[in-house]
Order: structure tokens, then sequence, then C-alpha cells
């Protein structure tokens, strides 16, 4: 026998592994896995940025062998799916003709990069029944949260993390504040449906919940982002689900709620009230400048923009621009940053208007998604009004929590409404 024909395996072995390779690939356990290490996400991201994306990584693992590939290759011809992946592509080739550092510019592809799980997420939870299990595994973990936020405002010694912020255990108020406003107003439609079938009790367990999450932003940690999420999704949730006569007592007992938060909430009130200060003394004191921040960064992103209208400055070069239009009037002026807190101005600076048309056309897909009823739906427009709303005062779909929140809800919940709509055709 030749020593090639020693090496080789026969024919028959050859088929019994690909035949057992096959077998695995069937079996249920690939998409039990992918099930599990997607609800090890959900349940993770609140707590930490490294433990989500290990579990990313385990997921694209899984779920590969699952991939009908032809099945998966037909379903990239709708815009829900391929619209995630187009803009990878247009960051990498924004690396071409951008003139920020080589390190700001490879930097800047990681926010675009998660995006790409989105395609994979849909596929897998139009064909899985453990989308539920997703949301569930999310809402428990910020519940938990929002119990510790009181505990650590109490007794700051127990913060799991330093952070910047009283009753903030881990990572930072603003993520914090986004959780709760989402796991709010996905509660918002059960306990419209318990009450209107008669589960009293569970209408009434989904209501304590949704006063936890907004008793923790109104006395503990409150982002003013969330503030305008919340009037929006208010705003949606009663054209969405309500009657007129029930929109308008919806919206007495809005501003009920409001004027006791107002009246009983000193921390909601210097939250508010900052906002005229720190536009007027934003030049002179930089520590208290997120008004007069955004305000300047917005200017000069707009001045940026005008000047590569059409294509941008390239991936990566929002910090050169920055640094283009430093000057020295005041400590504000000479900022230099590379984020400049608004997603359609982060996207305008380093890809014009192919970048926004791209963004816009992304979020209207989205949207289009989950026009329908059902739980699912109205979560997964949740998901993406939230987004658009933050990402007015901040680039959060690129931001990496607010980003894997969006990247999550719209795969989950949008797997889930397509499994649905599928099976009533």
């Amino acid at each position: 026998m030749s020593i090639e024909g020693a090496l080789l395996p026969a024919p028959a072995d050859q088929r019994d592994r690909r035949d057992r390779w096959q077998s695995w690939r069937r079996s249920a356990v690939p998409a039990r896995a992918a099930d599990v290490l997607v609800i090890l996400i959900a349940a993770s991201l609140p707590w930490s940025t490294t433990v989500p994306s290990i579990f990313v990584g385990l997921f694209l693992l899984a779920v590969t062998p699952t991939i009908d590939w032809p099945d998966y290759a037909r379903r990239l011809a709708r815009p829900a799916y391929v619209l995630p992946l187009a803009i990878l592509p247009l960051a990498l080739a924004g690396m071409l003709w951008s003139d920020g550092a080589w390190a700001d510019r490879l930097h800047a592809i990681k926010p675009a990069a998660k995006l790409m799980l989105i395609p994979p997420l849909l596929y897998h939870f139009s064909r899985s029944d453990r989308g539920a299990w997703v949301g569930l595994a999310f809402l428990v973990s910020c519940a938990v949260l929002a119990v510790f936020s009181w505990i650590v405002l109490l007794e700051p010694a127990w913060k799991l993390t330093t952070t910047a912020s009283p009753g903030v255990p881990v990572k930072n108020y603003i993520d914090q504040s986004q959780e709760f406003t989402l796991c709010a107003f996905a509660l918002a439609l059960p306990v419209l449906t318990f009450w209107r079938s008669g589960y009293a009790i569970a209408a009434v367990t989904c209501l304590a919940l949704i006063l936890l999450f907004a008793t923790s932003m109104i006395f503990v940690a409150s982002a003013r982002t969330a503030l305008l999420c919340t009037a929006m999704l208010l705003a949606l949730f009663a054209w969405k689900h309500l009657s007129r006569r029930a929109a308008l007592a919806l919206l007495a007992g809005t501003v009920a709620a409001s004027l006791l938060a107002w009246t009983t909430s000193p921390y909601l009130r210097q939250r508010i009230t900052d906002i005229a200060v720190e536009y007027r003394h934003g030049h002179e004191d930089i520590s208290r400048a997120s008004t007069a921040q955004r305000l300047t960064y917005w200017r000069k992103s707009v001045q940026a923009f005008a000047e590569a209208p059409l294509f941008g400055h390239g991936t990566g070069s929002i910090k050169r621009q920055f640094e283009r239009a430093a000057t020295s009037e005041s400590r504000l002026d000479a900022e230099i940053v590379n984020n400049p807190h608004n997603q359609t101005l982060n996207v305008a600076v380093q890809w014009g208007l192919l970048g926004i048309v791209l963004l816009y056309a992304l979020w209207i897909a989205h949207l289009r998604l989950f026009l329908g009823e059902g739980l699912a739906a109205w979560i997964g427009l949740a998901v993406v009004v939230q987004n658009i709303t933050s990402s007015l005062l901040n680039s959060h779909l690129f931001d990496f929590h607010e980003g894997w929140m969006y990247v999550l809800g719209v795969g989950v919940a949008g797997g889930t409404v397509l499994k649905r709509t599928a099976g009533q055709c």
C-alpha cells in the first residue's frame, strides 16, 4: 500500500463521518444550544460587557450548523435581513478615504460589526419557540438590577464596580435607564391584555414591575434621554393600543404621575432644571456642560458634514474633524471627541448622505417589520422607536449597550414575528 493510501481514510469512513455530522446538524442539540446562549446574552447584558461578547461568539458557533444556506440566502433579499449587513461593508470601504488615524478607523468598525448578528437572530428565532424566554431573561435580570439599585443607593459599598452615579451598581445611569424604560413599556401591553381578559393578579404583577422600574428612574438614577423616550413610547402605546377615551385617561394619569414625581423627587427636579444651568454655564464649567457639549458637538459635526456631504470623511474620521475644529476660545470649544452624541451626525460625518440613507432605510425596514399585532410586534416596535428617539441625543445604535439591546430586540422579536406570520400563511 502506498503512503498516500495509508494516510487517506477509506470512502466508507468518510461517508460515516459525513452521516454523523448531518445527523448531529439535524438534531435539536445545536438549535437548543443557540437558544440557551441567546438567553444568556440577554440575562448578562445589564451587568457586563465581556460576558455577553463571549456568549455572542458561542452563539455563532452553535447556530451556524443549523442554517439552511439556500433558504438563508433567499431571506437575505428582505430589507430587514440585508440592510444590517450593508453597514459593515460601507464602514470597511470608508477606511479607504478616511483622514483619521488607523487606530481610529479600526476602532470605528466594531460598532457597525454587531449589526451583522441581526440576520442570524432573525433566521434562528423564525424557527425557534423560545423567543419569549429571551425577553423573560432580560426582564428578570433588569428587575434584579432595579432592586439592587435601591440597595446601592442606601449602601454604596455594595456596588459591584466603581460607577460615577449613586444608585448605579454597574455600568452607567444612561444604560440602566434605557433598560428600565424598555422593560416598563414591554410590560405595558401584558398589563392591558391581562386586565381585559380578567386576569387581575397577572395584571397587577406586571404593573408592580413597571412601578419598580419607574420609581428607580424617578428617585434613584435617570438619564434625561430616557425621559424623552418615555414620552415617545407613551404616545406610541396610546396610538397603537388604546381607544380615544382610554388615551385621554392615560394622558391625565401621566400628568398626575408627573406632578407627583416632580413634587416628591428632588433628584428628578435637579435633573430637569440642570438643563438650563448646563446651557448657560457650559463654556465656563465643562464638568457641568452636558447640554452645551451636545450643542457644540452638533455644530461642529454639521460643519464637517457640509465639507464632504456625499461620502463623508471616512470611517473613524470624527476625532480628526474635531481636532481641526478645536479652538482656544473655551475649554468646551477645545474639546476633542470621537462621538457627536447623535446617531445621524455620527454617520453623516463618516459616510455622508450615503450613510444617512442607509441608516434610515435600516430603521424604516425594522419599523415595518413590527407594524402587526401581538406582544412580539409591540416589543420590537418599542425597541426600534426607543433607539431612534434616544439616537437624537446619543449615538445609541453604535454604542455597545444600547446597540446590543437593538440587535437582540430586533433579532429575537423580529424572528418571532416572522415565525407567527409564516404560520398564518
